[in-house]
């Protein structure tokens, strides 16, 4: 990867203040190029950097590629290059627009995948890591049912509602970024190693504000937030206790006077209670994607047309709708959507216990409720 005069410059700068833009927009205040900075004298350098960050900075000054801060430089355009990683700058034409609009928007990005997608109308998905079943089921079911309409999802890979929504939006053919709290060559949480591939391989985008080599550290993931919410147009809270870092993303969206949605749930999960607490503050409420689409139609630019059938094909399989109609003449109409367990059933029902256990397994089966440490609860 060959970079020009300015953006080896920037990128420099960049590494001497431990990436973090809001260092280099000050080191540049009153200069049109980071070029300039490079022809000031020594002294206006050391005042507009701090001491720390000025040692590192000189040595490649005076000795370019020799110093060990072009070493580094060179170092990370060599893996850029193997790895097929762009490096995305904010003064780039194609840096996405939204994000620069931001408070504080990223310098620079390392986009792996296909960056044009970056531009196109996305939505974040954001919720517990510890999510319940409804709640995943949830997250995959909106993200699914937004992508075939052409909304692009966006979230942080983590485990829980954020990997909920890349899958749901790659089962419809659609396209997804996943912001990271780390470099991309250091993954976060392994677990989700294949899906960060199925992600690019399907036409999507891995990009994060950090350099190669760059372990996940707490502190980065709420700064990650702000990229996720900046992005898009609007910002869905699935499931999110009621101090989250879910609640964070939903705040910078509002700061940036972006749309936020919110899933209600049961008043006795825990995780309901951000969502709750966002849609007494305002928030808009969501039962479907269908809510979300109404509320962006006119910055998704008509795609609105398509949802109706889409949407209906998608919520009236033949097939589902029997086993349904079938199954709340048993047992599931005393499966809620609160867990329960199976003694309650049957003291509810006053059906036999192995009457009950082959019940809750065909509906288990058919995707309608779940099981979970000894209880039962309803998905659908």
């Amino acid at each position: 990867m060959e970079l020009d005069r300015e953006r080896m410059c920037r990128l420099a700068l960049l590494l001497c203040q431990h990436w973090q833009g809001r260092y280099l927009r000050r080191s540049l205040q009153g200069l049109e190029h980071a070029t300039a900075f490079f022809s000031l004298g020594g002294e206006e350098q050391k005042k507009r950097l701090t001491p720390a960050a000025y040692d590192q900075l000189l040595p490649y000054i005076r000795q370019g590629d020799n110093s060990a801060l072009g070493a580094q430089l060179q170092k990370t355009l060599d893996k850029c290059r193997a790895l097929g990683v762009h490096l995305l700058f904010s003064i780039d034409d194609d840096f996405p627009n939204l994000l620069r609009e931001t408070a504080d928007p990223p310098e620079l990005l390392f986009v792996a995948g296909e960056r044009e997608i970056l531009h196109w109308p996305q939505l974040a998905i954001v919720g517990s890591r510890k999510a319940s079943p409804s709640g995943i089921k949830q997250a995959e079911q909106i993200a699914r049912e937004l992508a075939v309409v052409g909304l692009v999802i966006s979230s942080g890979l983590a485990l829980g509602i954020d990997a909920a929504a890349h899958r749901g939006c790659l089962s419809a053919g659609g396209k997804t970024i996943a912001v990271l709290g780390s470099g991309l060559d250091q993954l976060y949480p392994r677990r989700n190693l294949n899906l960060s591939q199925q992600i690019i391989a399907e036409g999507g985008a891995i990009i994060s504000e950090y350099p190669f080599g760059m372990a996940p550290q707490a502190a980065n993931f709420p700064k990650r937030n702000r990229i996720v919410t900046g992005l898009a147009l609007g910002t869905l809270v699935v499931e999110a206790a009621e101090r989250s870092g879910s609640l964070i993303s939903a705040s910078l969206a509002l700061e940036e006077n972006r749309e936020v949605f919110a899933v209600p749930g049961s008043i006795n999960n825990p995780l309901s209670r951000g969502c709750h607490k966002l849609i007494k503050q305002g928030a808009i409420l969501v039962e479907g994607a269908r809510d979300i689409a109404e509320h962006l139609s006119t910055s998704i630019q008509g795609q609105l047309a398509l949802l109706a059938p889409e949407l209906e094909s998608l919520k009236t399989d033949k097939s589902v709708a029997g086993e349904e109609e079938w199954a709340l003449k048993g047992v599931l109409q005393y499966v809620g959507f609160d867990p329960i367990s199976l003694d309650e059933i049957q003291m509810a029902s006053g059906l036999a216990a192995d009457e009950i256990s082959v019940q809750l397994m065909e509906l288990e089966i058919n995707g309608q409720i779940c099981q979970q440490a000894g209880l039962y609860q309803r998905l659908k």
